[in-house]
């Protein structure tokens, strides 16, 4: 078809001009004989547990049906787990799904959603897609939220703002006493999103309990996803606690039957058998530690990470990098001009970025 043919005088929504598209880690192309990992979307390495390929497989059978649309076994299995009711607990297509949802329940068009900058970058999509407008507060020197200058962008516009913690793609997680504070000074209407994804892999003594600041304040919402540590990312698994008249809004505004009845069972699954996940995860933050440990004399001021991910911070030499990694037979996540996330995987890929990043900044 030519380009006449293929065009359309349909009218589109002027608001998408301004959507950023989203950029996924690209796919891990063979090199030759070299093997290459993938360390760009911060996938778990590690496949699943045989009791959740079980399940899975359980599910194929009954695929000719719909799903619960309610995920009634597996809001049950989720609220017994967190010590909530079932009336707290809704789920979407991932966590950025639910964001979606939560940012349609609260915004109207001209509304403002805060949150930091650099962070996860669907943000600024779902944000532009209900017609409200993106408040992006920079990050301090330390690739942390800047919770003060946070509070100071709010306005009487401002319907949600949403705390990244840890931060992706730079990793700090924000602390416990800073975080109390910020949300005392915040207005009570307006809802606080604690996006913890990475949650399971925190290791620091001063990173909050968003379970107990949500019982604290009727304000707090709290995203969480099944794709990171559970190893779920290609079922799309996100769930949100908050307050039941939040959960029955959330609800109304999810894309029905949006979790699939494979994805429903293996999240069951996977909550009875999280103690070998358990292992799992603390042997990424084993690695974790052990990379950051590697790198600490590379001439980078890299963050304190707390997520499944390190943080290069290398500005303009970014894309410069992640070709030089590329080559390497390592595909990371650049972000033109400000640095690249490297995801933590197997060791012999962690190896092999140390080695590269080594290679290519030096060593103080």
């Amino acid at each position: 078809m030519t380009d006449e043919t293929l065009a359309t005088p349909v009218r589109l929504r002027t608001t998408l001009d301004s959507v950023p598209g989203y950029k996924p880690g690209k796919p891990a192309a063979a090199e030759g004989d070299t093997v290459v990992y993938k360390i760009s979307s911060n996938e778990n390495p590690y496949p699943p547990l045989p009791s959740v390929v079980e399940a899975v497989h359980e599910a194929v059978a009954t695929m000719n049906r719909y799903p619960d649309m309610a995920s009634s076994e597996l809001t049950h299995a989720l609220a017994q787990k967190l010590g909530v009711s079932d009336d707290e607990v809704s789920f979407g297509t991932g966590s950025v799904g639910i964001l979606a949802a939560l940012i349609a329940i609260t915004c109207e068009p001209g509304d403002e959603v805060v949150y930091a900058w650099r962070s996860f970058e669907a943000y600024p999509i779902v944000t532009a897609l209900t017609g409200a407008r993106s408040v992006q507060v920079p990050l301090d020197a330390d690739a942390r939220h800047d919770l003060d200058a946070m509070a100071a962008a709010v306005t009487d516009r401002t319907r949600l703002l949403i705390v990244c913690t840890p931060n992706n793609p730079t990793g700090p997680s924000v602390r416990t006493d800073e975080l109390r504070a910020f949300i005392e000074k915040l207005p009570k209407d307006l809802l606080v999103v604690l996006d913890e994804a990475y949650l399971e892999f925190v290791e620091a003594d001063d990173a909050p309990d968003a379970l107990a600041f949500y019982r604290e304040f009727p304000n707090v919402v709290v995203l969480r996803t099944f794709s990171k540590a559970y190893g779920l990312a290609g079922l799309r698994v996100g769930y949100a606690v908050a307050r039941p008249r939040i959960t029955k809004a959330l609800r109304k505004a999810a894309t029905p039957f949006g979790v699939n009845d494979m994805a429903q069972k293996a999240a069951v699954a996977s909550l009875a058998a999280y103690d070998e996940l358990e292992e799992r995860v603390q042997a990424l933050v084993a690695e974790r530690r052990r990379v950051v440990e590697a790198l600490a004399d590379a001439d980078l001021n890299i963050p304190d990470t707390q997520a499944n991910f390190v943080w290069l911070p290398l500005s303009e030499r970014t894309e410069e990098f992640a070709g030089v990694a590329k080559d390497a037979g390592l595909v990371v996540r650049p972000f033109a001009g400000e640095g690249v996330r490297a995801t933590i995987a197997e060791p012999e890929a962690n190896d092999r970025l140390v080695d590269v990043v080594k290679g290519f900044v030096g060593t103080r």
